[in-house]
C-alpha cells in the first residue's frame, strides 16, 4: 500500500466524490463508525471519511449537509476572530488586533527589557481576544451546535483558559483550522474547512 494523502471536500461534491472512488477503483464496500465512514474498494484502495462535528448521525452526505449553528474563535498573537455562522452565513462576528511585537536580535539586558515588553503586549493580546469571544461567543452558547477553533494551538489553548469561555468548552469540536492573521475575510471562508469532510487515502501498489 502507498502512504495516504489527505484530501478535504465540500459537503455538497462528497456524494460525486464517493461515486468516482469507486470509479476509479471499483466496488466499494462501507463500515461506518460512531465519527467516520471506511470506503474499501475492490483493488484494495481505501478512503477514512471523517465526519465534520461528530458523532455521525444517518449517512454521511446527510449528515455532512446539515446546516449548523457553529461559532468560530481564531486566535494568533495581534490579531483575534469571532464569529457564529448559521449554515455558510455569518451571523455576527468582530475582529481586532493588538500590537506584539517580534524578537529582538539584541543581548544582555535589552533583550530581556524587550522580551518583558513582548510577554506583556501578548498577555494584553490574548486577553483581548478572550474579551471578545465573551461579547460574540457566550451569549450564544446555548444555542451553539459546536465551537471550532482555529489559528495558534498556545494562543487558543491560552485564551479557552479564561473562565468566561467555560460555557463553550464541551461544544469545541473538530481540529484546529490552520489560518493566517484573523481578519473578517478570512473569518468568513472558516466554513470552507470545518464543513469539510476529511478523507485519508491509501491507494494500491
Amino acid at each position: 500500500m502507498s502512504q495516504p494523502r489527505v484530501v478535504t471536500v465540500p459537503p455538497e461534491r462528497i456524494e460525486r466524490w464517493v461515486a468516482g472512488f469507486a470509479e476509479r477503483h471499483g466496488p466499494v464496500a462501507s463500515v461506518t463508525g460512531p465519527n467516520a465512514v471506511l470506503l474499501t474498494a475492490a483493488d484494495g484502495a481505501t478512503a477514512h471519511c471523517e465526519a465534520p462535528f461528530p458523532p455521525l448521525t444517518g449517512s454521511l452526505v446527510e449528515h455532512a449537509l446539515i446546516d449548523r449553528r457553529v461559532g468560530v474563535l481564531l486566535v494568533r498573537l495581534g490579531g483575534y476572530a469571532a464569529g457564529v455562522f448559521e449554515g455558510r452565513r455569518l451571523v455576527a462576528s468582530k475582529v481586532g488586533s493588538r500590537q506584539v511585537h517580534g524578537r529582538s536580535a539584541a543581548g544582555g539586558q535589552s533583550q530581556q527589557r524587550f522580551a518583558r515588553r513582548r510577554e506583556g503586549q501578548a498577555r494584553v493580546a490574548l486577553g483581548a481576544a478572550a474579551d471578545n469571544a465573551v461579547r460574540i461567543l457566550v451569549p450564544e452558547a446555548a444555542r451553539l451546535d459546536a465551537v471550532v477553533l482555529g489559528g495558534d494551538r498556545s494562543a487558543v489553548d491560552e485564551v479557552m483558559t479564561d473562565r468566561r469561555l467555560a460555557a463553550l468548552c464541551p461544544l469545541v469540536t473538530g481540529r484546529l483550522l490552520d489560518v493566517p492573521d484573523p481578519r473578517l475575510k478570512v473569518l468568513e471562508q472558516t466554513p470552507d474547512l470545518f464543513r469539510a469532510v476529511r478523507i485519508s487515502l491509501v491507494d494500491p501498489v
